[in-house]
C-alpha cells in the first residue's frame, strides 16, 4: 500500500514520493512560524510551485507577515496562497481569545483551512514529535477524515532542524531572537522559557496545546 511506503521515508524523500504519488493533490500547510523555513526548503527544493497554505488570522505578527515574504523571496515559492476568515467570522472572533480560544480558533483557522483545502487529497506539514504536548508519538504518515497528512519532520529531532538551518543558510524568524520557539497569534504567544519545550509560549497558562487545525478531522469541520 502506498501509505506503508511513505511511512517509512521521511524529510525530502517523503516529500518526492508524496508529490509524485498524489499528483496535482498536495498542498503544504505552514504558519511560516519559528522552524517553517526548513520544511518549506525541502518542498522548493522537490517543486518550488506546490500550494502552500498561509493562514493569516487577522491576529499575526507583523514580524510573521514579513518573514512570509522574505522566505518566498528566499526559496523561490511561487505558489503561496493566503486563507483568511470571512468578515463575519472575523467579527464573531473578535476579542474571543481572552474568553473563548477554542472558538476563536475556530473561526479564525479550523473553520478557513477546511474550505481552503478543499480539492486536495494529501495535506504536508511541518509538525514534530520533539514539539511534544501531545505531539510525542506522532506519525509521518495518517488520515485525517477527508485527507492524507504528511509529516516529512515528525522525527526530527530539535539538534537535526538547527542543523538545517545552519547547512542552508537559512533565515531565522525574527521573533526566534526575541525567545519565541514558536510562533502564533500575538494575542496567545509568548517567548519560551530556558528549559521548556518549544510551544510552552503557545496559549500558556491554560490547558489548550492546539488550535484544532491538527485536531479537527479535515472534511467534518463545520460551523457550530
Amino acid at each position: 500500500m502506498i501509505l506503508d511506503t511513505l511511512a517509512r521515508l521521511d524529510g525530502k524523500a517523503l516529500i518526492a514520493a508524496t508529490v509524485h504519488a498524489f499528483p496535482g493533490r498536495v498542498a503544504v500547510t505552514s504558519s511560516f512560524g519559528a522552524e517553517s523555513a526548513v520544511l518549506l526548503d525541502l518542498v522548493a527544493q522537490v517543486d518550488p510551485a506546490l500550494p502552500v497554505i498561509f493562514l493569516d488570522t487577522g491576529e499575526l505578527f507583523d514580524e510573521t507577515l514579513d518573514y512570509r515574504y522574505a522566505l518566498e523571496r528566499r526559496l523561490g515559492l511561487s505558489h503561496v496562497v493566503v486563507v483568511r476568515p470571512t468578515e463575519s467570522e472575523r467579527t464573531e472572533a473578535g476579542d474571543l481569545w481572552r474568553t473563548d480560544p477554542d472558538r476563536c480558533c475556530h473561526l479564525r483557522k479550523v473553520l478557513p483551512l477546511a474550505r481552503a483545502v478543499a480539492g486536495y487529497d494529501v495535506l504536508i506539514d511541518g509538525r514534530k514529535r520533539a514539539h511534544g504536548f501531545g505531539r510525542d508519538a506522532l506519525p509521518t504518515v495518517q488520515v485525517s477524515g477527508a485527507v492524507i497528512k504528511v509529516s516529512p519532520l515528525a522525527t526530527w529531532s530539535e539538534q537535526q532542524v538547527e542543523a538545517a538551518f545552519a547547512a542552508r543558510s537559512l533565515p531565522r524568524h525574527p521573533l526566534v531572537g526575541q525567545g519565541y520557539r514558536s510562533v502564533g497569534c500575538w494575542p496567545c504567544t509568548r517567548p519560551t522559557k530556558p528549559g521548556e519545550p518549544a510551544r510552552a509560549g503557545r496559549w500558556a497558562g491554560s490547558a489548550k496545546t492546539e488550535c484544532g487545525i491538527h485536531t479537527v478531522p479535515l472534511g467534518t469541520a463545520k460551523d457550530q
